[in-house]
C-alpha cells in the first residue's frame, strides 16, 4: 500500500499557501497532514507543530529537553518547499497495510487514532 498526502491544513492561518509570518525567524503554527492511500478517497490526520529554531528557544526554558516528536523545524517559511518535502516523504512510504503507514507517519505527526481503542 502506498501513501499519499491529500492536503495540508492549519487552523492557525487562513491559507498556508499565502501565509507570511510576521516574524520570519520566530514562528510556530499547528499543522495537519491529511494522508490516505493513493488508491482511495479516505484520509486521516497527523498533527504537528511547524516551528523555527528561534520559536523553540522562545517557548522552552534552557533546562527543558525536547525529543522533537511531532515537530517540523524550518529555517524559513516556504510553502512549496514544505509541501514538496512532506509529499516526497509520504509518497516514499510503502507498507503492507494502512496501520504500517500510520505508525511510520506517527513519528512525524500525532495520528488522530494513535491512542484509539
Amino acid at each position: 500500500m502506498k501513501a499519499k498526502l491529500k492536503y495540508l491544513h492549519s487552523p492557525d492561518v487562513a491559507s498556508l499557501q499565502d501565509y507570511s509570518p510576521t516574524d520570519h525567524d520566530n514562528f510556530g503554527i499547528f499543522l495537519q497532514l491529511f494522508v490516505g492511500s493513493e488508491n482511495d478517497e479516505s484520509e486521516e490526520s497527523f498533527d504537528l507543530m511547524l516551528v523555527t529554531p528561534i520559536w523553540l528557544s522562545s517557548n522552552f526554558k534552557k533546562n527543558d529537553i525536547i525529543f522533537g516528536r511531532h515537530y517540523i523545524i524550518v529555517f524559513e517559511y516556504n510553502y512549496q518547499n514544505l509541501f514538496n518535502r512532506i509529499t516526497d516523504l509520504v509518497s516514499s512510504l510503502d507498507e503492507p497495510n494502512w496501520e504500517g503507514i500510520a505508525n511510520k507517519l506517527g513519528t512525524i505527526g500525532k495520528w488522530e487514532f494513535e491512542d484509539y481503542n
